[in-house]
C-alpha cells in the first residue's frame, strides 16, 4: 500500500531581543526611513547571552511534539536547516535530537541557504514515502546574526534570527496527502551570496587558525534573480498540478524583502493579500522564514498553498502543499 506524507504541526520561535532599524542606524550609515523603503524591514529579533541555533531548533521542536501529541521517542528523523549552525560538526540536528529526548531518531543538518525548508520538505516527503519512516521533523533555525559583518549596511540591516518547522507524518490515505508538487533547482554560482568560507592553508605554521567570512550578498543580482527566475519556477509547479495561480489560498515565498514580494505577485499576477509575510517584524530570517509565515496561517489552511524560497547556491525551490 503506498505511503503519504502528512503535515500535522507546525511551529515557530524566535529569541527575545528586538532590533530595530534605529539601533542599527546608530552604529552603520543607514537610517529607518531608508531600510523601510527599501526593505519593508522594521524590526529583526537577535539571539544573545548565549542562545544559539539549536536552542532556536530546540523550542521549535518541542512546540511540535506538543501540538501533535506524538512522544519524541516516536520521532523516526529530524532535518534541521541551516546556515548558521552551532558548528561544522557535530550537526545542529543532532543536538536537537539530544535536546528533546528523541533517542530512536537519526538526524542530519541541510545546507541550501534561504531554500532549506523547502529542500527540507521534498528530503522529508522521501523518507516518509520509502515506507520505513513515520514521524519526521523538518525545522529551519538561523542565527544570521553572528555571521553578519555589521560595518556592511547592504546585508546587516537585512537580516533577523528565528526558526520555524514541520511535523509530518506517515498516512495511508491519499486524501491526506500534503505535499503535492515540487520543483529543486540550483544554478552552481558561489559568489552572488556567500557565508562561512573557511580558507586553506598556505604554509604550515604554528599560527595557522581557522577563520570564516561573515556573510555577503550582491543585493541587485539577488533581487534580478528572485523576481525573473523564480517565478518561472513557481509558474512551473503551479501548472504541473493541473492548477493556475488564481488557483492557490496562499503563496508564501521566501522573507528577504518586502519588495522581492511584491514583485512575485505582480509576475504571478495575484494579490498582495495572498502572500503571508512577516518579513516586516522578523528580517530575513534565511531558510526559517517560509517556515515561520507557514506557521502563522497553518490553523486556516483549507486549500492549495505553494512554497517558495531561493538563496546561495544560487538555490531555488518550490513545494505545493494543502493541509
Amino acid at each position: 500500500m503506498p505511503t503519504y506524507t502528512k503535515m500535522t504541526a507546525m511551529g515557530q520561535y524566535v529569541p527575545a531581543r528586538v532590533v530595530t532599524n534605529d539601533e542599527l542606524a546608530a552604529i552603520m550609515d543607514t537610517n529607518d526611513e531608508w531600510i523601510q523603503a527599501h526593505t519593508g524591514i522594521k524590526t529583526r529579533h537577535f539571539a544573545m547571552n548565549g542562545e544559539n541555533t539549536s536552542d532556536l531548533a530546540t523550542q521549535v521542536a518541542q512546540q511540535l511534539l506538543d501540538k501533535s501529541g506524538v512522544a519524541a521517542s516516536a520521532i523516526d528523523l529530524i532535518i534541521v536547516s541551516t546556515i548558521t549552525p552551532d558548528a561544522l560538526t557535530p550537526a545542529t540536528a543532532c543536538l536537537v535530537q539530544a535536546n528533546i529526548g528523541a533517542t530512536n531518531a537519526f538526524a542530519f543538518d541541510l545546507s541550501a541557504a534561504c531554500a532549506g525548508f523547502t529542500f527540507g520538505l521534498a528530503t522529508a516527503d522521501k523518507f516518509i514515502r520509502s515506507g520505513q519512516y513515520q514521524n519526521v521533523m523538518v525545522i529551519s533555525a538561523e542565527v544570521n546574526s553572528k555571521m553578519m559583518d555589521f560595518q556592511d549596511r547592504t546585508a546587516a540591516v537585512f537580516f533577523g534570527d528565528g526558526a520555524g518547522g514541520a511535523l509530518l507524518q506517515a498516512t495511508t490515505d491519499p486524501q491526506e496527502n500534503s505535499i503535492i508538487a515540487e520543483k529543486l533547482q540550483t544554478q552552481g554560482n558561489a559568489t552572488v551570496i556567500h557565508s562561512g568560507r573557511v580558507q586553506p592553508i598556505t604554509k604550515i605554521a604554528a599560527d595557522n587558525y581557522p577563520q570564516t567570512d561573515a556573510f555577503y550578498q550582491a543585493g541587485r543580482d539577488v533581487f534580478q534573480f528572485a523576481t525573473t527566475v523564480v517565478p518561472k519556477q513557481m509558474q512551473s509547479v503551479i501548472a504541473s498540478a493541473d492548477l493556475q495561480p488564481a488557483d492557490l489560498q496562499y503563496v508564501i515565498c521566501h522573507q528577504a524583502n518586502l519588495r522581492i514580494i511584491e514583485q512575485i505577485a505582480v509576475a504571478l499576477e495575484l494579490p498582495i493579500a495572498k502572500f503571508p509575510h512577516n518579513v516586516e517584524k522578523f528580517g530575513n530570517t534565511s531558510s526559517a522564514g517560509v517556515a515561520m509565515a507557514l506557521a502563522e496561517v497553518f490553523d486556516t489552511l483549507d486549500g492549495t498553498t505553494l512554497l517558495t524560497a531561493f538563496g546561495g547556491g544560487l538555490a531555488y525551490g518550490s513545494v505545493l502543499i494543502k493541509k
